[in-house]
């Protein structure tokens, strides 16, 4: 069966999924949302849209592994998060199967002084640890290697 568009999948089946991620956000401590925003190398406001459920667009699958991560998903909540996100994603990979696994890694990082630049440079670096992981991913899959 393949994936449906975006455009096909019901509001509702959309809507499910991001009401459970914004009660999984809701329930973890202040900032995590700008933690999110900061590991997907996006601004918070993007986080506040992806999580509402009155924007029925569908969050990327290449989150879903940053978003179990830094949300820090119970095995229950993780488990009936994916179950609604397939609903709605019918005809993807098995998302369970081919989630790589993350761990959070907190780095002594020098200070600008500056806000913006402190921001910018944290941005820089969520995005060249995500490159390095998809060269990684990529080689394995290339390779035959686990």
């Amino acid at each position: 069966m393949a994936p449906r568009k975006a455009a096909d999948i019901p509001d509702d089946l959309i809507r499910a999924y991001k009401v459970l991620l914004l009660q999984v956000i809701e329930a973890r401590p202040s900032g995590t949302r700008q933690r999110l925003a900061d590991a997907l190398g996006k601004h918070r406001s993007f986080v506040t849209q992806m999580t509402s459920p009155t924007y029925p667009t569908p969050i990327p699958q290449r989150h879903l592994p940053t978003i179990l991560s830094v949300c820090h998903f119970t095995p229950e909540e993780r488990d009936t998060f994916l179950a609604a996100y397939r609903a709605a994603h019918r005809g993807k990979l098995d998302l369970a199967d081919t989630m790589p696994r993350l761990r959070q890694l907190n780095l002594l990082v020098p200070d600008f002084g500056d806000g913006k630049a402190n921001a910018d440079f944290d941005k820089a670096l969520s995005a060249f640890v995500a490159s390095m992981g998809e060269i990684i991913e990529t080689s394995r899959d290339t390779s035959g290697r686990t």
